[in-house]
């Protein structure tokens, strides 16, 4: 449906679908103003690389292959803005089952904002979501606009610790190809909203990536950890462990695989094991950022989670 005003210059083009409750609702999808037309489509895969190098740009230091990971989790997740046919603006929803989505690399390139186009991009996105419970990793000075705008509440915070890689790979730790995948998905289900077995088997398999995990005496997972070369230096993610002692392990292998580079650890602040065993060894915060959710908080096992996996994935 097409809204306009020939007066004015200005036509909107508005989709309809019915939501989750039953009554119809529209997303605005396409807007003209002035001679200016901005456009929210959902990204191309080839495009979630433009995201990504953006994120780089404002230093979030993402993954060298993380692209294609994350577009195997949601592929209508992925959102792009243009402005006469420009990319302006990038965002993603990822939709990981019925109740749980999670928001991440929402960026607006410097020279547009505080021009409305970002609300704009925001609202598309979140309507992919539906009434699903919408987490995200903000950045602390987005919080009252996250709240007010949104309805985001902040939980707590995750802070992100960088150290030297390098060190003596403990026994223990497998490699993670020796896990059975349905067991290693299962264990990661436990520590995270939702299942998410197509993004893990995308993210463990990524070119650059080494996985180590500790199977206890009864045959179980007793925690896991991935580790993937970023654009500056290789980053743990996640970290997930039924105790420190295992952590410790896990973290120690994994931080052998990159002798002489750079660390980071993404560490729920609430966690203080984990808080504790990125200072024991020598890591210094260099950033921060605030779990947020649009509803209740996931009830999640927080003392296992050494971790995070991605702050644009949760």
């Amino acid at each position: 449906m097409a809204i306009r005003d020939p007066g004015r210059g200005f036509y909107c083009r508005v989709a309809l679908w019915i939501s989750s409750n039953g009554r119809n609702a529209y997303r605005l999808t396409r807007i003209h103003v002035s001679g200016e037309e901005f456009a929210v489509r959902t990204m191309r895969q080839r495009e979630v690389e433009i995201a990504v190098d953006w994120a780089a740009q404002e230093g979030w230091n993402p993954g060298v292959h993380d692209a294609d990971a994350f577009y195997a989790a949601d592929p209508e997740g992925f959102f792009i803005a243009e402005l006469d046919g420009e990319p302006i603006g990038s965002l993603s929803v990822v939709n990981y089952s019925e109740t749980f989505a999670f928001a991440g690399l929402y960026i607006l390139r410097p020279e547009y904002r505080n021009r409305g186009y970002g609300s704009r991009l925001f609202a598309a996105g979140m309507a992919h979501a539906g009434g699903r419970n919408v987490g995200g990793d903000g950045v602390l000075s987005m919080q009252e606009k996250y709240r007010t705008r949104s309805g985001f509440t902040l939980v707590y915070r995750n802070i992100r610790f960088e150290g030297a890689g390098g060190g003596n790979e403990p026994e223990g730790p497998v490699d993670i190809v020796a896990v059975p995948f349905e067991r290693l998905a299962a264990y990661d289900a436990r520590h995270f909203p939702a299942p998410r077995p197509r993004f893990l088997a995308a993210w463990i398999r990524q070119e650059g990536t080494c996985g180590r995990a500790v199977i206890g005496r009864d045959g179980e997972v007793a925690g896991y950890g991935v580790i993937r070369r970023c654009r500056h230096g290789c980053k743990i993610g996640p970290l997930f462990a039924d105790t420190p002692e295992v952590a410790e392990d896990i973290f120690l292998a994994l931080s052998a695989q990159a002798p002489d580079e750079p660390v980071y650890l993404d560490v729920p602040e609430p966690n203080a094991a984990a808080v504790a065993l990125a200072r024991r060894h020598g890591m210094a915060p260099v950033f921060e950022t605030a779990r947020i959710y649009t509803k209740a908080a996931p009830d999640l096992p927080l003392d296992e989670i050494f971790g995070v996996t991605s702050f644009e994935l949760g």
